[in-house]
Parts: structure tokens; sequence; C-alpha cells
């Protein structure tokens, strides 16, 4: 409950960060920080020359990680968690020992935040440190935030202290609607828990907890786990696309990029062949779902994890899914017979469509339709320019630039992080944004936003600044030429710096609603609108250049590239539909009315159209039954809300300051301080339907006839 909520699975961004007390430029954040810095470099150049070596700094002070000066070395993880504990306690006994008010909501949220501001720092480091001492003693200070969340989660007297404000009805009257809404997400936050159940049901509910963090991380290993197959079994030609130990063959992935129909089939066949012990983990794990769910007072684990979202209840989810469903079917058909056309083309003797067909099939009609050889388009989109594309963007939009930061020594975990500084034109220094880009032995294969620190007014008046990190995987620059991004990886790029601007721009009062920590159907908005202005040619003629001969990217590349990505896109969104049906009937009545695999045979053949295949259980690979239990709809939501705001706020002009100092207002300043819907509501002026976020969704598919007209020329 009072370790804010994090986004898994975009990322895990976490959230949280220290107030140490650090020189300009440092995490001591405050109005007196804001100041114009003459260490400031333009953002461009920084990102298209090699970082600066620190050789010559033999005696400067070691600032620490993140400015935080205990971390300076990995011990200072036990004094910064002694710190946050003792100050908990203290906390806990002031509120607890205070008549109700507004003042008991600050005081939550100062616990939170002291908590928030290690562990969460804490989960970044032990994943992201190159330094093993490092992620060992991170992993320890997680571990000790963990046991002593657990504890207040079941403290009946903190718990009283909240009740007893939220029971005044005169009381509540006078709140805030921010303060409210705080106030009831840490009351929710501790209900879940089952804290206003009898002793009994309440320790049921702590062990209910135990037992599903358990199975969640037992079923996430497995979904990964390889499978191995004797080598007799499989055709000796194809034994050349898979590891092969021994006398065995090792399957760890579905290999969809292969040319060869046979080995996709063989992977697909073998890697999702059921394990009996991950099939009888899932089948715990949503049993405990359920069980705790109904010890809370929900009918199912759903209805549970969908409070306070967009949707609000899964009869709405699956009126949305259903809904898109229709309007999708006809073109998915289409699809899929271009798909079987295309297979039949070049394997005539097995031309029958199957699972494992799509992801390589679309992939050549795109190649073969559109030209969009990646090679062709990388000398346009080297990193110090698709970096100063994103400065243009958001000087004209919001009146914010990035500014390149030198660290100081021992504040980055690695000498190519850079360090950004993001100033508005009037309010000053907003926040920071560490950008970690590059690839690394032992670092994580995904791209993602980490909140170290979120925005919250503090009782000096002094707001403390946000701080995040943005993790991505792209190549280092070469002796020849900088870093060049694959399309792929700018829009990747574009994405990630949704989340951050949405975390540097929320001005919550509150820690624990900043930013990102919104309902997770509300949080992929900023990041996937991004998207749009990245497939837009007035922005990227603004900044996509031949690192070379200066040469801007012509714009029927650009358009090639956007239409390239509505082939096959009908049945790539059936298959998100059919992923989201599938999670919500999991998480919906229980017990189950037959096997998670007939289930999921039978919600295949009605919510996608390709057969199921025997003997096979792609659910036990589904890792986002962890993090996104329930909620697998969400990017289909929230694309449906970017998509919207796009075409009626941005899409005429997509520099438009007007629109652009809108949607800060009414939808990145809230956080998760107000109902997503009212935040959609007020950026939109209007109320959407469920029927509006699917036209809107259907909509993107259609073709541009401008480009067909210059292609055609």
């Amino acid at each position: 409950m009072l370790c804010a909520r994090r986004l898994r699975g975009l990322g895990p961004p976490a959230a949280a960060v220290w107030r140490g007390r650090a020189g300009p430029g440092g995490l001591g954040a405050g109005r007196r920080a804001r100041e114009v810095s003459t260490s400031w470099s333009p953002v461009g150049a920084a990102f298209n020359v090699k970082p600066q070596g620190r050789r010559l700094d033999l005696f400067g002070e070691r600032r620490g990680l993140f400015g935080v000066p205990e971390l300076s070395a990995p011990e200072g993880f036990r004094i910064a968690q002694e710190n946050a504990l003792r100050k908990a306690d203290l906390l806990v006994e002031r509120v607890c020992s205070m008549p109700p008010g507004p003042q008991t909501v600050l005081i939550f949220d100062e616990l939170s935040d002291s908590l928030c501001r290690v562990a969460d720092l804490a989960d970044f480091v032990k994943i992201a440190h190159p330094e093993p001492a490092f992620r060992e003693a991170a992993e320890e200070a997680c571990r000790s935030i963990g046991t002593m969340v657990e504890k207040l989660n079941t403290n009946v007297e903190l718990y009283q202290s909240l009740q007893k404000l939220l029971a005044d009805k005169k009381l509540v009257e006078s709140l805030d609607p921010e303060t409210r809404r705080v106030a009831e997400l840490f009351m929710f936050d501790f209900e879940i828990s089952g804290i206003h159940l009898d002793k009994e049901k309440r320790k049921r509910a702590v062990d209910l907890n135990v037992k599903i963090l358990d199975l969640s991380n037992t079923f996430l290993v497995g979904t990964n786990f390889p499978n191995k197959v004797e080598k007799h079994l499989l055709p000796e030609h194809i034994h050349r696309n898979f590891v092969v130990t021994g006398n065995h063959i090792i399957i760890d992935g579905l290999h969809a990029e292969a040319p060869d129909d046979l080995v996709r089939e063989a992977a697909y066949k073998i890697f999702l062949y059921p394990n009996a012990g991950q099939l009888k983990c899932l089948e715990e794990l949503l049993s405990h779902r359920d069980l705790l769910a109904k010890l809370v007072g929900y009918s199912t684990y759903s209805h549970r994890a969908l409070q306070g979202t967009i949707a609000k209840n899964p009869e709405t989810v699956m009126q949305f899914l259903e809904k898109l469903s229709d309007r999708l079917s006809e073109r998915t058909i289409k699809d899929f017979e271009m798909i079987r056309r295309m297979k039949m083309k070049l394997n005539p003797q097995n031309s029958e469509l199957m699972p494992w067909d799509p992801p390589y099939y679309s992939g050549v009609i795109r190649a073969e339709r559109y030209n969009i050889e990646p090679s062709l388009y990388c000398p346009f989109f080297s990193l110090g320019a698709c970096m100063e594309g994103l400065n243009i963007l958001f000087t004209k939009l919001l009146g914010i630039t990035l500014y390149a930061e030198q660290p100081a020594k021992g504040e980055v975990w690695c000498e190519d992080v850079r360090k950004l500084a993001v100033v508005h034109e009037s309010e000053g220094l907003l926040g920071y944004i560490y950008c970690d880009f590059f690839q690394r032995a032992d670092k994580p294969h995904q791209d993602c936003h980490f909140t170290i620190r979120g925005g919250r007014l503090k009782e000096d008046g002094d707001y403390q600044l946000p701080v995040v990190v943005l993790m991505l995987n792209l190549p280092h620059s070469s002796r020849n030429s900088p870093t060049l991004l694959t399309p792929g990886m700018m829009e990747n790029l574009f994405h990630e710096m949704g989340h951050a601007m949405h975390s540097m721009l929320g001005r919550t009062r509150y820690q624990h609603v900043t930013g990102t920590r919104c309902p997770t159907d509300f949080a992929e908005v900023p990041s996937i609108l991004m998207e749009y202005f990245a497939n837009d040619y007035r922005v990227v003629t603004q900044f996509a250049r031949h690192y070379r001969t200066g040469q801007s990217l012509p714009k029927s590349m650009v358009s090639r590239l956007c239409e390239s990505k509505k082939v096959c896109a009908a049945a790539d969104m059936q298959l998100q539909v059919f992923y989201a049906t599938l999670d919500q009937i999991y998480h919906g009545k229980h017990p189950l009315r037959t096997s998670t695999t007939d289930i999921l045979r039978e919600t295949q053949e009605k919510f996608y159209g390709l057969p199921y295949v025997p003997n096979t259980a792609w659910q036990l690979r589904f890792s986002h039954l962890v993090g996104y239990g329930a909620k697998y709809y969400s990017y289909l939501m929230s694309r449906a809300v970017a998509s919207m705001v796009w075409k009626e706020c941005f899409q005429q002009d997509p520099f438009n300051r007007a629109a652009g100092e809108r949607y800060r207002r009414e939808m990145l300043a809230h956080g998760g301080g107000k109902e997503p819907m009212l935040m959609v509501q007020g950026m939109l002026q209007k109320c959407p339907s469920m029927d509006d976020f699917v036209s809107a969704l259907v909509s993107d598919l259609d073709p541009d006839f401008e480009t067909f007209l210059m292609d055609s020329e």
C-alpha cells in the first residue's frame, strides 16, 4: 500500500528518491535549485559524441548515485534503509496520535515517499548497476523495505487513523479533490490487503498475498524456461537454427522471424508444449487471486484490479473488446487471406495458415510492398538528431528545453549515462532525466522508464523535483559514425520520452500519484501519443538528416514507413484482443468452467481465427499475466485514447502550442491524482464512449491515399 504503484511491463518504472543535500544540479530540489545553470549544453551534440572520461578528477568529491551522498559505496544502501525505517516509525507514531484531517493524508504521503525513495531507487539499481556488490546491496534494501511495508499493511492503528478521516463526512467534504482521491487510494490499498477484516481473515489475506507473490515469481521464471527434445526427433537440416547440447536440442523461443516454415513450426510446438508444473502454478495463481478478491469483498479478481481505471469494471472491458473484435473481423479475414497468398507463393506445398506464420509472412509483405529496409533509414536517425528532434518538439509544444548536464563523480553507474536537465522557459528547472541508452553486458534487454524520485509539494513550500531513468539498448557509436537508430528504435525513444515527460510535468501535491503513478489503462497514453508525433513527417523533417551529407529524409520514405505499419495491422490487433479477452476470462468467475488450455482453445477460435495447435499451451508463456493480471486490455485502451487526442488536438498542427498547454494542463499535470476519464474528457472536451474508442483504433488502420499517389508517380 505505502510504496506507490509502479508501471510493470512497460519497464518497471519504480518511484523513489532521496532528499540528499546535493550541490547545484544534484537532487537537492526546490525553488533555489531552479536557476539556469552555466554547465548545461545543447542536447543533440551531447549524444553524438563519446562521454569525456574523468581521469583527471582524482581528488574530486564522490557524490554517490543520483547525487545521494550515502550511495557512493554499496554499504550506503544499509544506511539509507535504516534512515528510512527510522523516519517511517516516527511518522507512524505521529499520524496515529493526531486528530484526523488533511494533515493525515500529507503524513501518509510522506511515509510513502520516505520508503519509496529507497525501495524504488534500489529496484532500479538491483537490475541495472554493472557492479555485483551494488546490485546485491540494492536487493537487500528492497527486501528490508518490503518487510516494513508488509508490517505497515497490517498495522490496524495506522489503518484506523485514515479510516477516522474518511468516516467523517464533514471532514471529507472539506478536502480538495486531489487530497480526497489520495486518501481513498491509500484506503483502497489497505483494504485489498484485508486489514478491515477480523483477525482470522486478516491473517488469511496476508498468507494469500505471500503465496500469490511466490507463485507469481515462479510462474514468471517458467515463462522463459527453455524446452528440449532429443536431436533425432527433428530433421537434421534445421538443427543449426537451435542450440544443440549433446543429444538434445534446446528451444528457447518461438523463432517467429525464421524464414523456414519447419523451423517456426518446430519451435512453436516444442516451446509451447505444456509443462505440468507450470500449468499447476498458473492454476494456483489464478485460484489464489480469486480467493483474495472474494475475501476482501469483490466478486472476481478482475473487479478488484479494475477499480479506478478508465474502464472501471470487467463488463466495460469485455464490451470494448467484443465491439473491437466485431469491427476488426472483416479486415482480419482479409489480412489472413493476404498472408495465406504469400505463404502459398513461397511454399506451395504447405499453404495452410498456422499461428506461427503471420509474424514472418507479414514482414515479407511489408518489405516487398514498401522497401523499408532499416539500413536505408538509419543514417538519417543519429541519436543526437533524434534527441534534438525531441527537444524541438517539446520547445514548440510545451516551452520546454532539454539540456545536457555533466554528472558529478559517482553520480552515474556507467560512464556513458547522460544526464538531462528539463527546463521550462518561465518556470525554470522541472526535473532530471538520466539516459541509460547503450548496450552493455548483463543489462536487461528492455526499453523502460523508471521513476527514481516522484514529485511532491514539501512542507517548506518547495517542490521536490522528479527524477527518472530512461533505459534503452542502443548500439554504441563507431569510429566512423555516431549511434544510428532504426525506425523502430527511434519510435521507442519517443515512446519512452513520453513517459519521462509525464513524470516531469506531473505537478501533484502528493508523490503517491505523481507522474506515471496512475491507472494502467491511462499510463500508456502519453507514451503512445509520442509515437504519433514520431510518425508525422512535419515532426520528422525537423530533425531527420543524413549524418554525413545533411540531406533531409525524403517525405516519401516517411510515408512508406508509416503505411508499412498498417500491413496486417488488423490481424495484429485481433491477436491483442484475443490475449486481452483470455486475460479477462482467466481473472473472471471462478472456479473456471474448464481447464486453462480449453479456455485458450475456445477463445483463440472465437477471437483470433487461426486454429489452436493440439498439445500446446501458449498461456504458460503469457508472462504479462503476472504484472498485468486482468489489465492486459490497457494497451489497446491507451492507444484508443492517444489516437483520439492526436486526431482531435494535434493532427492538424503537431506544434500547436495552445493544444500542448491544454495537454499539459488537462492530462499530464495530474498524474494519478484525478480520475482518468475526467482527464480524457478535459482534453477532448467531450465524454468518449466505447464506440468512440473502437472507431479511433479501427480508423488508424485505414490506408493513406496520398502515399499511394506518391508511389504511383
